[in-house]
């Protein structure tokens, strides 16, 4: 699995270098003030400032991005807090699972980790929040989705976030929302995914933007759904996505992309 994350991610760099040099047509002054570029995980370097992490998601408001996504996972005593992992290991550097230790132990050994009602009560309604629900053993689904209700409770649906995952299974055990909230996010099945979605009326689809065809992006907006693509690094690669109609584009360079777009807006060029 660790070997495979990392020929993901060597690829992902060659595509993203050989997009960053193919020019795209300017997309306009107007289609760039409706850009929606979300932070993925905050801006971080995973040495002073850490991914999912409040200094991360303020680093990305301060830098006017339109949105941000985090990942939620759950505790032993069922309090839904914000990281990728289930352990600490990768990027806080300690052995901790985050379902085998109870929340004040967890707060104590690792409090960067916040709370997913932290991070609502600090950027709800401020940013639009692009929730990651991961793959992981729901014990009690039904007090579950009534801490989850409760969190979200000043928020609304669509509006103010969608819940978004890479196991669109998880979203059979979320029921506080209209399916309309829930975005499916492919890796190598974008054409499964997208099926998906317009068969269950879902909120739209996001994954990789090479894996993403124009026929798509047509079939999901005919249908009145979003798309979403990541990871855009370059003024290059933001362009193109603008200009093939995509909504939500996620980066792990978004305050970068965001103040090239606040540069040419206040420039006109």
């Amino acid at each position: 699995m660790k070997f495979f994350s990392l020929f993901e991610r060597g690829l992902e760099q060659i595509i993203d270098r050989f997009y960053a040099r193919w020019p795209q047509p300017f997309p306009g002054i107007e289609r760039l003030k409706r850009c929606k570029i979300i932070s993925h995980r905050g801006e971080y370097d995973n040495q002073s400032v850490f991914e999912n992490t409040l200094p991360a998601l303020d680093t990305a408001g301060d830098a006017g991005v339109w949105g941000i996504e985090f990942d939620i996972r759950w505790t032993k005593d069922l309090h839904p807090v914000v990281i990728h992992d289930p352990d600490l290991k990768r990027v806080f550097g300690t052995d901790i699972k985050v379902a085998d230790v109870r929340l004040e132990t967890l707060r104590v050994q690792c409090p960067q980790v916040p709370m997913l009602s932290e991070v609502i009560r600090c950027y709800g309604r401020k940013l639009h929040l692009m929730v990651e629900i991961k793959f992981e053993r729901y014990p009690e689904p039904e007090r579950q989705n009534e801490i989850l209700a409760d969190c979200f409770k000043s928020l609304k649906p669509k509006t103010d976030y969608h819940l978004i995952s890479l196991t669109p299974q998880m979203f059979d055990l979320i029921t506080f929302v209209p399916v309309s909230t829930f975005v499916p996010i492919a890796m190598w099945n974008f054409n499964r995914f997208s099926r998906l979605a317009l068969e269950k009326k879902l909120a739209g689809v996001a994954g990789h933007y090479v894996l993403l065809n124009q026929a798509m992006v047509s079939r999901h907006r005919a249908n009145g759904q979003l798309i979403g693509t990541g990871y855009p690094g370059s003024k290059n690669c933001l362009f193109r996505e603008i200009n093939r109609g995509v909504e939500w584009i996620f980066s792990n360079n978004a305050g970068q992309l965001q103040s090239v777009v606040h540069q040419l807006v206040e420039t006109g060029e």
